[in-house]
């Protein structure tokens, strides 16, 4: 549970409310939490299968392959929300394909081209980023989404991202130790780098990372979820995927499953909507000139 998680589940949730499926009623939903265990969640799984659900809803990372290990291949159609990388879990082709087994759903992340040419226009003359991760499996993803478009596309010829991963640590104070475990590198890489990138895993998506880069290091942080912002967690800016957005395009899939589509006729999707937010006190420490359009763009989030 947790962010980005919670905030796609009550959007989806308020979606089926909205198309008139409400809990109690004509709507029974069983919530269980994997705690990022693979495991833990395919054990849930397992015991969820004798309750002969008319489908399951996954959302994360770690329950999407957990579902796969237990799901894929089976008649129950599976809906996935917030996932990293599901063509790399294996659960789907690709988002211009009809799904190939009983697995569609909606991604997590900005694509990656979208969140560099974000940090070009906020930094122009930033060359060199350091990216301190998790060792887990969306981290990995999202990694080798960026690798390859720095190899493979010129207008980012002239990036070099700096990568470097803390072992993950699982539980209720997980994120806080694996930040604690980061200072060292944070403080190791503060004169290499331009600014550090927040990471695309469980580390990234919570508050201690963001507040400790702010702590340890001279340079600026660019994050990931509308809170690093928004909250103070210690970003200076971000571009971010709409948890609405996910849990609205998710809770569509499952109203069209509910009514009896087949899931070869869903789609997978990426996340529709983007935001981006601003904080401009830590913009000007550290001598960010903001564009214009990145202040519209952000609109209502922006901190002065």
């Amino acid at each position: 549970m947790g962010l980005p998680y919670d905030e796609v589940r009550h959007a989806l949730i308020q979606s089926l409310q909205a198309y008139g499926y409400r809990r109690g009623e004509n709507l029974h939903i069983t919530i269980e939490s994997a705690q990022n265990d693979v495991q833990q969640g395919m054990t849930l799984l397992e015991k969820a299968q004798l309750n002969k659900f008319d489908l399951f809803y996954t959302g994360g990372t770690v329950a999407t392959i957990a579902a796969k290990n237990v799901l894929l291949g089976q008649q129950t159609p599976v809906v996935f929300a917030s996932p990293t990388d599901p063509v790399g879990i294996g659960v789907i082709d690709g988002f211009k394909f009809p799904p190939k087994a009983n697995f569609t759903g909606v991604c997590y992340p900005v694509p990656v081209k979208a969140r560099l040419r974000f940090i070009r226009q906020l930094l122009p003359k930033a060359r060199t980023f350091g990216l301190i991760f998790a060792d887990m499996p969306q981290s990995h993803s999202y990694n080798r989404w960026l690798q390859a478009l720095l190899q493979d596309d010129p207008e980012f010829k002239d990036i070099r991202i700096l990568y470097r991963a803390v072992p993950l640590v699982l539980g209720e104070e997980g994120d806080l130790r694996m930040a604690q475990a980061a200072i060292p590198i944070i403080q190791a890489l503060d004169n290499q780098v331009d600014a550090f990138i927040k990471p695309n895993d469980q580390l990234g998506s919570r508050r201690a990372f963001a507040q400790t880069v702010y702590e340890h290091a001279k340079k600026p942080l660019i994050g990931l979820v509308r809170q690093d912002v928004m909250q103070n967690w210690g970003a200076s800016a971000v571009i971010y995927p709409s948890h609405t957005s996910i849990g609205q395009q998710a809770a569509f899939m499952i109203k069209r499953l509910l009514e009896g589509e087949v899931v070869a006729n869903i789609i997978p999707q990426w996340p529709t909507q983007f935001g981006y937010a601003i904080d401009l006190p830590k913009t000007r420490q550290y001598h960010i000139s903001v564009p214009v359009g990145l202040l519209q763009l952000a609109g209502d989030n922006v901190i002065k």
